[in-house]
């Protein structure tokens, strides 16, 4: 399972991982934000990690849509033609990405010649999505492929025979 924790700066648990399901043309709304059982997974895998943690209150739940390139690389560009920037794909490293993604675009736009615009992701361009229904297919059973395999890692101690399968699909 793919999970990320923190302290936070008044000493608390910061901890997520993923767990929400695809919606149908990459629907959005407001109670995909808030799934009670993405939540006590979550919950349930914390004190997994840290059983010290079984009975603490949790104060704060929430959730919302990631944008995942197809490929899972994110990237930044700037076409100085159009004067149109993009920066994305950051697949839930939003928080450090977007900053870095910012000073990357200004150096794009001022034409700085710097170690940012030389890095991988500038102007790379993932391949797009297949069409419904088969993303919703692909993407559901990506998610079910990795949910087998942790229950494989789990059962044997060994990393997962099916990953590669789950890598096969987020290939380039």
């Amino acid at each position: 399972m793919i999970v990320y924790g923190q302290r936070s700066m008044d000493d608390r648990i910061v901890f997520g991982g993923r767990g929400a399901p695809y919606h149908f043309g990459s629907g959005i709304q407001a109670r995909f934000d808030a799934d009670s059982t993405v939540f006590g997974t979550l919950r349930r895998s914390l004190t997994q990690l840290i059983p010290a943690t079984e009975g603490v209150e949790f104060t704060h739940a929430w959730g919302g849509p990631l944008g995942i390139a197809r490929d899972w690389h994110p990237s930044v560009g700037y076409d100085r033609s159009t004067g149109v920037g993009h920066a994305g794909g950051y697949v839930g490293d939003g928080v450090a990405l977007s900053n870095l993604a910012g000073r990357t675009l200004a150096d794009l736009v001022t034409s700085a010649d710097s170690a940012l615009t030389h890095l991988p992701w500038v102007h790379h361009r993932s391949r797009r999505w297949e069409p419904e229904p088969l993303r919703w297919l692909g993407v559901n059973a990506g998610l079910q492929l990795a949910t087998l395999a942790d229950r494989e890692e789990r059962l044997t101690g060994r990393p997962a025979l099916l990953g590669a399968a789950l890598s096969a699909l987020t290939s380039h």
